[in-house]
């Protein structure tokens, strides 16, 4: 079976940084479309970044241009670069295939942007 592993997020101050990882078993990476997912307390999980095969990018209104997607498809991985975060991006954030997930969700890493 597929596992998804999120890694890298953490405590920040609004208007900080981070870089989270996605590593999975298996190649599947350079076959599918992936995308970061994230799902605040309360609320619905959201896709907020999604990259295509070829390495199109396309971003939710609320973190485009701040947030970026890339791929390394060669060793499996995925990443999503945050920058400028507010404490409304506090959340955890998951990855998957997109813009459908077909995986199994993985424990996703923990965002908190505290202001």
């Amino acid at each position: 079976q597929v596992q998804l592993v999120e890694s890298g997020g953490g405590l920040v101050q609004p208007g900080g940084s981070l870089r989270l990882s996605c590593a999975a078993s298996g190649s599947i990476f350079s076959i599918n479309a992936m995308g970061w997912y994230r799902q605040a307390p309360g609320k619905e999980r959201e896709l907020v970044a999604g990259i295509t095969r070829g390495g199109s990018t396309n971003y939710a209104d609320s973190v485009k241009g701040r947030f970026t997607i890339s791929r390394d498809n060669a060793k499996n991985t995925v990443f999503l670069q945050l920058n400028s975060l507010k404490p409304e991006d506090t959340a955890v954030y998951y990855c998957n295939t997109s813009p459908v997930s077909y995986f199994k969700w993985g424990q996703g890493t923990q965002v908190t942007v505290s202001s």
